[in-house]
């Protein structure tokens, strides 16, 4: 497992000590965990606006259900 530093000024370690305790997690898994969650928001909206991008340009297909159910053989 890597380390990371992170560089905090007293006051923004305070905030994330506290934030972790009232949690019951470590600094480390607060730290983790929001950036996991952020990383995982950004590609979501990327995938979004792929989605949106394609639809409006007429390249979505969409089927009903039971075409859908077919197509995946259920």
């Amino acid at each position: 497992m890597s380390t990371v530093s992170v560089r905090l000024s007293d006051k923004e370690l305070s905030l994330f000590k506290d934030y972790a305790k009232v949690n019951n997690k470590s600094i480390s898994e607060i730290i983790r965990e929001s950036v996991l969650s952020r990383i995982e928001d950004e590609y979501d909206l990327h995938v979004f606006e792929e989605y949106e991008k394609d639809k409006t340009a007429g390249k979505v297909e969409y089927l009903s259900h039971e075409d859908a159910w077919s197509e995946l053989d259920l």
